[in-house]
């Protein structure tokens, strides 16, 4: 399929845009002398997965089992399961353990006994700790909490306690880039506590951090064994907003057909919803709700839109665009006009799968 055959909302990736992406951060991992464990919650796609290759990364991260399960069939061999171990999922990590390297995530002793009573395969075991998220994971200072979690598993000679691993997922908050260095540091300040607590008797414990605005921007990682971002991969407004990429950075744009236009409100209606885009926003400069950016071919070249024309609504199939009166003029019922999401992850996960610049189809994680 063409980009320009395009005829319902479709999410179109520079490829070239994505390398340069997995190239950049892959040396930077390489640089700080880190392992470069990507997280693939972003993209869910084999393909996609294999250009990570090209760059040396031979361990992942992923948000699943089942994603887990997709991933190993398509020949990776070291795969974390981050997200706090679910007890009911034990016997399937138990099969995958015959084909790869697992590591699972846990956080309390509920968890730690019944995988020490049931694990049959070897398992590498990280701590969750909460270095100021508060989604979840043990705070770092509740070191016993930690002691008894170890004592249990323990009893189990087919786990090994690999070290602590924590989502500083509130980088995503911060309102500038000092916040975002300031909220990293604390994060390593804790988990380097951690680590020199239990390196006399765990001299391998390792740490494991991994969010994008972190691994995008700072440059202190002294400790740090593992980087596991994942929305580097495509970027996205969001990021952009907080200052962690550029706009040329962002390798994913939705294309949506225009269906109405409102010459009363300076609104247009697009083929393209919360079920495409999902519903996460950022503030536009007059601080209205935006959905996405807009970009627009002006005499045959592609130019991006200020803030003041922006996605504002979304229903579940609908999407509302609102324009400046000059920039209204310019667009047709009919056009197929491009988008760039809040974001990329959730946009991706809904969509299901990617036609590149080049026409190519590129498929996800099936659906079931």
């Amino acid at each position: 399929m063409k980009t320009n055959d395009i005829i319902r909302p479709t999410l179109v990736l520079d490829k070239e845009i994505c390398l340069h992406n997995i190239e950049w951060m892959a040396e930077k991992a390489k640089k700080h002398n880190m392992r470069f464990r990507p997280h693939f919650k972003t993209h869910q796609s084999a393909e996609i997965g294999d250009w990570f290759r090209l760059f040396g990364v031979e361990a992942i991260t992923v948000s699943s089992v089942r994603m887990a399960e997709y991933f190993i069939t398509n020949g990776w061999k070291d795969v974390t399961i981050a997200i706090s171990l679910n007890i009911h999922e034990i016997d399937v990590i138990n099969r995958l353990t015959q084909s790869a390297k697992i590591n699972v995530l846990i956080e309390n002793k509920e968890t730690a006994t019944a995988l020490a009573k049931k694990a049959k395969g070897r398992l590498g075991v990280y701590f969750k700790i909460d270095t100021g998220y508060h989604r979840t994971g043990i705070p770092s200072s509740r070191t016993g909490t930690i002691d008894n979690i170890l004592n249990i598993i323990k009893t189990n000679k087919k786990l090994t306690f690999k070290g602590f691993l924590t989502h500083t997922g509130h980088t995503y908050t911060a309102r500038s880039t000092n916040e975002i260095f300031s909220r990293h540091f604390d994060a390593l300040l804790k988990l380097k506590s951690l680590k020199n607590q239990y390196k006399k008797a765990y001299p391998n414990v390792e740490i494991s951090m991994g969010d994008t605005p972190s691994a995008s921007i700072c440059g202190n990682f002294d400790s740090v064994d593992e980087i596991r971002p994942g929305n580097f991969v495509f970027y996205d407004l969001m990021q952009h907003s907080l200052g962690v990429c550029s706009l040329s950075d962002i390798a994913v744009k939705m294309q949506c057909p225009v269906v109405a236009k409102h010459v009363s409100r300076n609104e247009i209606v697009i083929y393209g919803g919360a079920i495409h885009f999902s519903k996460d926003t950022i503030l536009n400069t007059d601080g209205k709700l935006l959905y996405g950016r807009i970009a627009i071919k002006i005499d045959g070249e592609k130019v991006l839109l200020d803030n003041n024309n922006y996605l504002s609504k979304l229903s579940q199939e609908h999407g509302i665009i609102k324009l400046t009166p000059a920039n209204f003029k310019l667009i047709n019922v009919g056009d197929v006009i491009e988008i760039i999401p809040v974001h990329s992850c959730l946009t991706a996960n809904l969509m299901g799968h990617y036609i590149t610049t080049e026409g190519e189809t590129i498929r996800m994680i099936p659906r079931y």
